[in-house]
């Protein structure tokens, strides 16, 4: 594991971060009250916050069980989050043993519970990098010690991009990331949008804001553009709750109005 070791590790309750607000819609432990504040307050927007939460972790679940079961043994999840049972390498290993996995993520919390991102079967391998998504040289040049960047690799940035603006190269990271698998690998990612709810989606972002951190909801279209020159997997990019159901793990919600996220996975010629 590369980065801190937990004893020195120095977390800033000042102020909310996404993986810990994340941690506590989808019920866990591993936050504090600031992001139980900001998330009760995102929640008075939409009621639905921890509905998404549960869509969007039950995309990856069908995602990675796909992707193993079309052949990938070789993941790459950037913006990890806590880790939550099951996560994605038991989702992948359980399909392929002998799948390798590495996660990224710059929260300390979670590299204070990396211990349990790290336990793969003996036929495979775990690896956590602690770095910044924005910093993609350092996390190819840490992933390539576990991955073979001579085969193909799923790239997965879940609920990761709309806290990266567009001014500070949202798409650009993208490209240098895509830019460096092989060909057959795969990019998966899932994204909020403000397509069903304007007046919602510019509420929360400028509740981000005024607490210093960034938040851009992206339309289906904006989502689609991170694709290009990739070979969409049907039925394309979706909302997460409609890609690939029949994979398990639907969420039921109230209502009729859609979850407002949207994913996809598209394959690298």
């Amino acid at each position: 594991m590369t980065g801190q070791e937990p004893h020195s590790i120095e977390i800033d309750t000042s102020k909310p971060h996404p993986a810990r607000m994340y941690d506590w819609f989808l019920g866990g432990k591993d936050n504090y009250p600031v992001d139980e504040q900001m998330a009760r307050q995102l929640l008075s927007l939409d009621a639905r916050g921890r509905d998404m939460a549960r869509v969007n972790r039950a995309f990856m679940h069908r995602a990675t069980r796909w992707l193993a079961e079309h052949g990938v043994r070789q993941f790459l999840d950037i913006g990890t989050g806590i880790p939550t049972e099951p996560n994605l390498h038991q989702i992948a290993q359980q399909a392929a043993p002998d799948a390798r996995v590495v996660y990224c993520d710059n929260d300390p919390i979670v590299l204070a519970h990396a211990a349990a991102l790290l336990r793969s079967t003996p036929e495979g391998a775990t690896e956590y990098i602690q770095a910044d998504a924005r910093k993609p040289e350092t996390i190819l040049a840490e992933a390539g010690k576990v991955l073979d960047f001579e085969q193909p690799i799923a790239l997965s940035l879940l609920a990761l991009l709309h806290f990266i603006d567009d001014e500070d190269g949202a798409a650009a990271l993208v490209g240098k990331l895509v830019e460096q698998l092989p060909s057959g690998s795969y990019l998966v990612l899932s994204h909020t949008t403000g397509d069903f709810n304007p007046e919602g989606a510019a509420q929360a972002r400028a509740m981000y804001k005024a607490r210093g951190m960034t938040l851009r909801p992206r339309s289906r279209a904006e989502l689609t553009a991170f694709f290009d020159g990739l070979e969409l997997v049907e039925p394309g990019v979706s909302l997460s709750a409609d890609w690939h159901p029949e994979l398990g793990e639907v969420i039921d919600v109230p209502g009729d109005e859609p979850i407002p996220g949207y994913a996809g996975v598209a394959r690298k010629p």
